[in-house]
């Protein structure tokens, strides 16, 4: 058998050394902090909430776009004539309010209770009413009118729905209200601020009606944690919908994920290592279509999670007290506690499905909150 001369040996060691050193070198500049990169953890729910402060829909699997979950607060309601948004801060009982999806169909069905007209003791008869999920622009300009929406101090295009449609509605919030919609794609985006704006985040980004960024990452270690707390306080444990987010995961050492920076969505790896060398060059490379997302900030928190979304009940204490006393992290925002981080898709993602996994990409110490969402 002929012996491989030095030429060839070399370019067989070049071959192997070439991926294995873009790697190193592309690894090494993607996590510049030099901090660990935790394991994937698992995505354990996945939550839509389509109108703004209502109750949400868990599902097994969503289409991730650039303004964040598909279905996910493209609606709103506000306060008539001004039109400014209505939210649970104000209104608990919004989370009586609950959206249903029928996918064959493609018609999201809004329910809600409101007391029998002259007996406050009387059963509750609900009001409901249908519409496209996915309304294409001449059904839109059929059936809504383009006005002027507030939320916060942002002033956005949207689509108003008849008030003979919603009328049954302003019974129940004792007051006129109509129902506004904004889609995913909007010749007037409502364009991120704060963490999200584009010269903080590289690049411009938009969401629909979210409070701040358009998709929230909770944590189940973070949550038992935070049980944990209440319980010994003898209070009850709560819910992960009590903080609205849209991705659930296991996670990691509770409040890890507080210095999670770039994270990829994917479906679970193989055991085996054969597979190590090859995707993990094109996850690096970005070569593969898993969604990515930017974490730029952690979730300051209100009294919202204060309210049960099922009973729209409030604690006048829990969580906030308690988080309040060991989650004031954040040194750009230290009146309000933090839980879940915020997010901002690159682009298009993808379907994203529970049981999927989150890949940690990058992880900083240097998250700081930046006001000025609205």
């Amino acid at each position: 058998m002929a012996r491989a001369n030095p030429a060839q040996i070399g370019i067989i060691i070049a071959i192997w050394l070439l991926p294995l050193s873009i790697y190193f070198l592309l690894n090494r500049s993607r996590n510049r902090s030099n901090l660990p990169i935790p394991s994937p953890t698992k995505i354990t729910g996945l939550f839509i909430y389509p109108i703004k402060s209502c109750h949400s829909i868990p599902v097994r699997s969503a289409r991730l776009l650039p303004t964040g979950l598909d279905l996910d607060r493209q609606w709103m309601w506000v306060k008539y004539p001004e039109r400014k948004f209505l939210t649970i801060r104000e209104h608990a009982k919004m989370t009586l309010i609950r959206p249903t999806y029928d996918a064959e169909t493609d018609t999201l069905t809004i329910t809600a209770p409101t007391p029998i007209p002259g007996s406050a003791d009387s059963p509750a008869a609900p009001i409901s009413f249908s519409i496209p999920a996915h309304p294409t622009a001449a059904w839109l300009a059929e059936n809504t009118t383009v006005v002027a929406a507030t939320i916060w101090t942002t002033t956005t295009p949207s689509h108003e729905y008849s008030s003979a449609l919603t009328a049954p509605f302003n019974a129940f919030f004792g007051t006129d209200v109509r129902l506004v919609y904004k889609p995913p794609t909007s010749p007037s985006p409502r364009a991120l601020t704060g963490n999200g704006k584009k010269e903080l985040l590289g690049r411009a980004a938009s969401t629909c009606f979210a409070d701040v960024m358009p998709v929230l990452i909770g944590s189940e270690a973070s949550l038992a944690e935070l049980n944990a707390r209440l319980q010994a306080q003898g209070e009850g444990a709560i819910g992960a919908t009590r903080f609205r987010p849209n991705v659930l995961v296991q996670g990691h050492e509770p409040w890890s994920e507080d210095r999670w920076k770039t994270i990829r969505i994917a479906a679970p790896r193989a055991s085996q290592p054969t597979w190590t060398l090859l995707a993990q060059l094109q996850r690096i490379l970005r070569l593969d279509p898993a969604p990515t997302l930017d974490v730029v900030a952690r979730c300051a928190r209100c009294h919202v999670p204060n309210v049960d979304p099922g009973t729209a009940e409030a604690h006048a204490r829990q969580p906030w007290d308690t988080l309040m006393k060991y989650r004031r992290v954040d040194p750009g925002i230290r009146f309000k506690p933090c839980f879940g981080m915020l997010c901002v898709p690159r682009g298009s993602g993808g379907e994203v499905t529970v049981g999927m996994q989150v890949e940690v990409d990058a992880v900083t110490e240097k998250h700081r909150y930046v006001q000025g969402m609205g």
